[in-house]
Parts: C-alpha cells; structure tokens; sequence
C-alpha cells in the first residue's frame, strides 16, 4: 500500500488529477518533475525527480530533511536539531530526520522556461502520517475549513510591485560566498519617477514579454503590467481566485519572475526596500472578500445606497483592524519591510480605513450592487509568506464577525486619523503576535512561538552586524 494510500492523503479528484499528470508527462516527453513545498518564509523548495520514478514518487512522497524548517532566511539552521525533540519538541524532528513531500497533482504545471521540466507544489508530512505541523500551506488549509463552517469562501486577488534590473556581476567568487553571500551588482533598466508613462513602460516591455509569456503559459490569471514610481519598479496583478489558489498563484509568480529572468540576464528582486541609490520601496497589496459558499455571491456587496460594504463585510473589516498590529508579522516578516511605514507615502503608518483612499492600510472599494466590492489591504511587503498573510486576514475576519466588530468611521485624512500606530520593528510586530489571542489559537500557539523565535534569529543577527549608518555616525565623533 502506497503512503497516499495508508493515509488517506489524496481526495478522488485528486486521485484522478494525478493519472492526468502521468499521461501528460508522458505524452509531452518530460524529462523531470520539480517536487516543492513553500517553506516557511514562502520559499519553494524540493527535489528534481527523473520521470521515470515519477508514478512511486506520486504516491509514496519524496524524502526531505526537517532541518529545513529551522532555516532562517539565511539559510543557518536555529533550532538545536540533535538535541532531543529537535528543538522543537518533537521526536519526529530530532537529529535532522526525514520528512515527506507529497504533491498535490492538481497543481502540476509544465514549466515554460526549464526544458523538459514539470511542477508540482507538495504539502508536508511525517512517515508516521502525521502532518508537519510548520506546514504553511496546511495552515491556510484549515483557515479556509473555519470559514467554510461559516458558509463562506475567501477570495483574493493580488497586486505585486517588485524591482527587476540588469545583472552586471552576480557575485560568485568563492570569497563572495556566504550565509548570507554577497549580493549582485545590478543597474537599472528606468531612471523611474515617471509613473504610468508609455515612454518609460516600453524601456520595461522586453522584461515584460518575457513574463507575459512564460506566466501565461503557467495559467496564472494575469490583469496587468505596470511601469511603478520608482527607478527599475513594476506592478503586475493577478486576477481573483478563491481559496489557496491566490497564495498558490503567489508562490508562484514570485519563484517563476526571479528564474525566468535570471536566465535572461536580470535580477527580479520582491525585497520591500533595496539599498540602492534612489530606489523606491515596493508593496503588496492584498484584495480580499468572502462569497456565500451556497451560491457564489460576494457578501462584502452593499444593497443600500452610501454603504461602502454589507454589514458582514463591515463586520470583517472591523476584525482586520482589530488585530492589525498582530498581524503585521505575517504581512511583513522582514526587517527590511518596516522601512516602508512612512507617512504621506501611499503605506500606511497606523490601522485605519477608509473609502478609496490610499493612505489608509485598509482600502474600502466597491458599494451597492457591486458585484466586485472588496477590501485592499495594503500593509503587505512582497515578500510575505501568502499562506500566513491570508491566514491572519481569516482568523482576524472571522472574529469580527464573530463579535460584530464596528470597525468605526472612515479615516478620509489617514495620517492625521486618531488610530493605533501599526509596530515600527519586526521585534515589535512579533511581541504584538505573541499577544493576539485570536491569531495565537486560530494558527496554534506552537506554531507562533516557531515562527517567533526564526524570526528573533534574524534580528540577533542583525543587531550584531556593524552598519554603514553606525560607521557615518560614530567612527570620526567619538
């Protein structure tokens, strides 16, 4: 008996998805499946599998070590991995042992621009069948099953700025090697500043050709390519898809950008913040609105006349507030992200809302009889885990509803709006997680402290290193 088999992993259409892709694999000629999982800083990650072992690796899984859930974003493992339990209280765990990767065959795709080469996104378990409970997938998973016993579907739809610039060294001297390496020598592709200008999107149009064709022909549901504010920015958006099938087409859209213009020549950064001269920071901005599972209709949308959204829609809107400073670690998990909390710059400093209005960090869009009626958020860093972020804006909903949270009046002067500052640090915003009940018990306490203490990791080392900054200030002073 196979290990999908045993333990009941696969739904039937599941079942039947996974004869599809073999049949696929075979009649293209495929060569190679990639098998990932996003870890848990909604990196992909995974092993490359000859096709001809393809049908046992279906059902049986592919082998990775669990140290891979101790990494930080450097890559250096933080959890004492040979001591008993891991690190992490758990036998399962202890001395960097295996865990499995079994796809989930709906998601296979033939990769554009990898010869030969198919995908499939994984979800996480034990060899004892029991889930790997740091799995981020599974945690939207059971986010999206706590609405649905509410009667109702989220769905999202995602705005994406990002850098792309000419690669001129990538750094690979073996001195340049490191946890983390030296990062590239790059140049821009505009000077930017110019937003929105034909001129300056066409000098950005052969990077977006490029990804207009090899995104494409993934299926990801693309809307727009846009020439951003900054020097070397772009917007892409992404059409609405319910479920996990956003932060699916997130993970994505994210991994196949950076490879599909490596290959040629370029550098696609989702870094909020880059350090580099006159460069701007970038955002995600997160469209989100809950559907009647009974019949599809969006229950955000208004039916009277100068109400921005139905009172359930308010409801939710008043639990994204309430644990918006809880849930700034989910939406923006790197220090760099919290350079972009600046006043009078289209992100928000402090969590309010408000009627088409980009100031706020909650941006009310649609009205009555609108069909497309929805929340922005816009608190978001591009290089958030999606199944964490979408995960916090479902537990906060649903206590709002809950409750029946009044989320108040709309903030039309955001920054001068009497409301609470959102956290300034990544150490704040994770002492603010810590202390959200909702979200503690809706991703599970063990799972925040885990995330909590990758996160600290980072933080000491950051705290250790010298910067330029402390140079400039203190070495001819003092």
């Amino acid at each position: 008996m196979s290990f999908v088999d045993k333990y009941g992993l696969w739904s039937g259409a599941q079942r039947a998805a996974a004869q599809g892709v073999l049949r696929e694999v075979g009649a293209r000629g495929l060569e190679v499946v990639r098998f990932s999982f996003a870890d848990q800083h909604g990196i992909l990650r995974g092993k490359t599998i000859a096709a001809a072992d393809l049908a046992r690796t279906l059902e049986d899984g592919v082998t990775v070590t669990t140290t891979l859930f101790a990494k930080d974003t450097s890559h250096r493992t933080v959890f004492p991995v040979f001591t008993p339990g891991g690190g992490f209280g758990l036998d399962e765990m202890q001395g960097g042992a295996d865990a499995l990767m079994v796809a989930d065959p709906a998601t296979f795709r033939v990769l554009p621009w990898a010869p030969n080469t198919g995908w499939l996104l994984c979800e996480t378990w034990f060899p004892n069948g029991a889930p790997v409970p740091f799995d981020t997938r599974r945690l939207l998973r059971a986010a999206l099953a706590e609405l649905a016993k509410a009667g109702y579907e989220y769905v999202a739809g995602l705005e994406v700025e990002f850098h792309v610039f000419r690669l001129l060294d990538p750094r690979m001297r073996p001195e340049q090697a490191g946890q983390p390496g030296e990062p590239p020598e790059v140049e821009l592709l505009t000077q930017g500043y110019q937003y929105l200008t034909e001129q300056r999107y066409d000098l950005l149009d052969p990077v977006a050709e490029l990804l207009r064709r090899d995104l494409g022909a993934l299926g990801l549901p693309l809307r727009s390519f846009e020439v951003e504010y900054g020097p070397s920015q772009m917007e892409v958006t992404l059409g609405a898809l319910a479920g996990l099938g956003s932060a699916d087409a997130m993970v994505l859209f994210r991994s196949a950008t950076k490879q599909i213009l490596r290959r040629h020549g370029y550098h696609a950064s989702f870094m909020c913040r880059p350090r580099i001269p006159n460069v701007m920071s970038s955002g995600w901005h997160l469209h989100q609105s809950l559907r009647s599972a009974a019949d599809g209709v969006n229950v955000f949308m208004s039916a009277a006349a100068g109400e921005p959204l139905s009172q359930t829609g308010m409801h939710f809107l008043g639990g994204l507030l309430a644990h918006a400073r809880g849930s700034v670690a989910l939406s923006t998990p790197t220090l760099n992200g919290y350079k972009r909390y600046r006043p009078y710059s289209l992100a928000p400093d402090r969590a309010s809302w408000g009627r088409d209005n980009r100031g706020v960090m909650l941006r009310v869009l649609g009205g009555q009889g609108d069909p497309g009626s929805r929340i922005e958020n816009r608190v978001g860093e591009p290089a958030a885990n999606p199944y964490l972020y979408f995960a916090s804006q479902i537990h906060a909903g649903l206590d709002g509803l809950a409750r029946g949270l009044d989320p108040g009046p709309s903030s039309n002067t955001p920054y001068e709006a009497t409301a609470e500052a959102l956290p300034r640090t990544l150490e704040e915003a994770l002492d603010c997680l810590r202390r959200d009940d909702v979200l503690r018990n809706g991703l599970g306490g063990g799972f925040v402290d885990y995330f909590c203490r990758i996160k600290e990791a980072e933080i000491a080392r950051f705290n250790l290193e010298v910067s330029e900054w402390e140079q400039r200030e203190y070495f001819e002073l003092f």
